[in-house]
């Protein structure tokens, strides 16, 4: 379901900036809006980004290799981190330098009523983007605040999703407040202040991005409510006395290894003692069932000298 909601988003994301960005385009061709070209190419990259999430979903589900002995599942983290790079690059550095050109050079707009038409069917289109995506995280947001999700969501398509979409309202609304004050007052400059603050906002959304996706590729553990029904299974099997520490990371958005040291019962021969473990794995996997690769070290629990 988790996987099916986040396609969802994508493709409607893909959709919509595919449609918006062709009619952004015409209106720039139209109008000569600068703020408009930077939401073209805000709207073109955007594009491109759902279809590398789209790729990164489904070169994650590649078969586990002898060189990728874990699987792939960190494409997802890899192509959502190239996103973050497109929309900065593509987006935020195009959107700044058009923005600056024209703030130094200057000119009349060409019918501004069809720059005002294209932004207000791109609300429209992104408005059911955006929609889409947060129907689709709602159930897996549960009852943390928006900004935490982003934060803490271990899935990295629909962060990116939900950002991207809005950032593209806000690059909107700033396009549509600098082309009207442009055609009212008579003075481009507008315009041209509307693209570079679509610039620093694609700008500040591809650094939360970026940094996001890097924790996540450089490896996080489950999220604290998963390690402790981890450690509570562990705790209350028959056969544990103790358990002495315990090590997560996620693999991918659904894959979770789980390395712990455990200290058994004392009267268990080697049969009994595999056959614990065994029993133990299963256990965690029941109620993890994202919980892949598990390695479970019989120990002995030792006191801390003084």
């Amino acid at each position: 379901m988790q996987e099916d909601g986040s396609r969802r988003a994508i493709v409607a994301a893909f959709l919509a900036n595919l449609g918006i960005a062709s009619a952004k385009f015409v209106a720039f061709l139209i109008t000569g809006a600068a703020s408009m070209l930077a939401e073209a190419v805000h709207s073109l990259a955007d594009t491109g980004n759902q279809g590398l999430l789209i790729l990164g979903t489904t070169r994650a589900k590649r078969e586990a290799t002898r060189e990728h002995p874990f699987g792939f599942g960190r494409e997802r983290y890899f192509w959502a981190f190239v996103v973050a790079m497109v929309l900065f690059s593509l987006g935020s550095i195009f959107a700044i330098h058009e923005g600056i050109d024209k703030l130094r050079h200057p000119h009349e707009l060409v019918s501004p009523a069809v720059a005002i038409g294209v932004l207000v069917l791109a609300i429209a289109l992104e408005s059911w983007s955006f929609r889409t995506a947060i129907v689709a995280a709602q159930p897996l947001r549960g009852r943390k605040s928006w900004w935490s999700f982003i934060r803490r969501s271990k899935s990295p398509e629909l962060p990116v999703v939900l950002l991207e979409d809005l950032g593209a309202l806000l690059g909107l609304l700033f396009a549509l407040i600098g082309v009207s004050l442009a055609a009212a007052l008579n003075e481009p400059r507008f315009d041209a202040i509307g693209s570079i603050a679509i610039g620093a906002l694609l700008g500040a959304i591809a650094v939360v991005l970026a940094i996001e996706m890097k924790s996540l590729l450089i490896g996080e553990s489950a999220d604290s409510e998963i390690r402790l029904a981890i450690r509570r299974t562990i705790e209350e099997f028959p056969a544990v006395r103790k358990l002495i520490h315990m090590r997560t990371l996620h693999l991918g958005p659904d894959e979770l290894l789980v390395a712990v040291k455990v200290d058994f019962d004392a009267g268990l021969d080697l049969p009994g003692l595999a056959a614990a473990i065994d029993a133990l794995e299963s256990a965690i996997r029941r109620q993890t069932p994202i919980a892949r690769v598990i390695y479970v070290e019989p120990d002995i629990a030792r006191s801390a000298p003084a």
